[in-house]
């Protein structure tokens, strides 16, 4: 299948790893110009190496602070200067940030909900006049399955995600006039460091696939995702296959959630 990603302009926030890494890659090897952008700059040199040698293409590598909105504006001009436009945007970044109610302290909520959600909102805003000078675009907010179905000592993050579905599903009808599509995916337990290093605590014995098809995860499909299982749907979601496919957010956590 032709997803339709050669020669998109995609930016990627989140992109020094993980999923964000391996999804640069993805639509880089699609034919895609990829930009990357996170708070650190040697991550983003080593992400830069790896999309070179994986695809052969070159990704712009911009240093930003997601959660300051002036930065996320420069990075979104800086991806336009650079390729002369904007068709996708992956509000990728963030971080896990899980306790009970009452030990989520005030700076906590802000820190939380300015990187997961007012990040988006900055980034989407800044993209959506570029992507309506060149027709249309695809705008993808990876949120996570406790955004639909919290559990205990889930805050801040599950309301910070539960937040940004909100966000997809209200911009999608206000984008879809000008051909703008939001999407967003619900991530379950998908290898990534924090994972790894939980494995590496906890149970240092096992080897990475014992661990990730312990019983003990409840994961009907019998095992933790890989970050490629993550980023495939990813590059479905913002490609021209996908092209009537808008304000819908897919859960990708091996049958875990218990809400559709």
């Amino acid at each position: 299948m032709d997803l339709g990603l050669k020669d998109k302009i995609a930016l990627i926030t989140g992109g020094s790893k993980g999923i964000g890494l391996e999804t640069a890659i993805i639509l880089a090897a699609e034919g895609a110009m990829v930009a990357i952008v996170a708070r650190n700059e040697a991550p983003l040199q080593v992400a830069a190496q790896c999309i070179k040698e994986t695809t052969g293409a070159d990704a712009l590598v911009i240093t930003a602070d997601i959660s300051i909105e002036a930065e996320v504006r420069r990075a979104v001009e800086q991806t336009v200067e650079h390729f002369g436009g904007l068709d996708i945007l992956v509000n990728n970044a963030g971080t896990a940030a899980a306790n009970r109610f009452e030990e989520v302290s005030t700076e906590s909520w802000t820190s939380d909900l300015d990187l997961k959600l007012f990040g988006a909102v900055h980034s989407s805003k800044a993209a959506v006049p570029h992507m309506r000078q060149r027709g249309g675009g695809s705008i993808l907010n990876v949120t996570a399955t406790a955004g639909k179905a919290p559990s205990a000592s889930s805050l801040p993050t599950s309301v910070s995600r539960a937040a940004g579905l909100a966000l997809t599903k209200a911009m999608s009808k206000d984008l879809a006039k000008d051909n703008i599509r939001v999407n967003a995916v619900c991530i379950g337990l998908i290898r990534s460091d924090q994972i790894e290093r939980k494995w590496k605590a906890s149970a240092p014995e096992q080897s990475w696939e014992e661990f990730a098809s312990d019983p003990s995860h409840g994961i009907p499909l019998q095992r933790i995702g890989q970050t490629d299982e993550a980023a495939k749907v990813i590059a479905f979601l913002v490609s021209g296959a996908a092209s009537y496919v808008t304000g819908t957010a897919v859960n990708i956590d091996g049958g875990t959630s218990p809400v559709l």
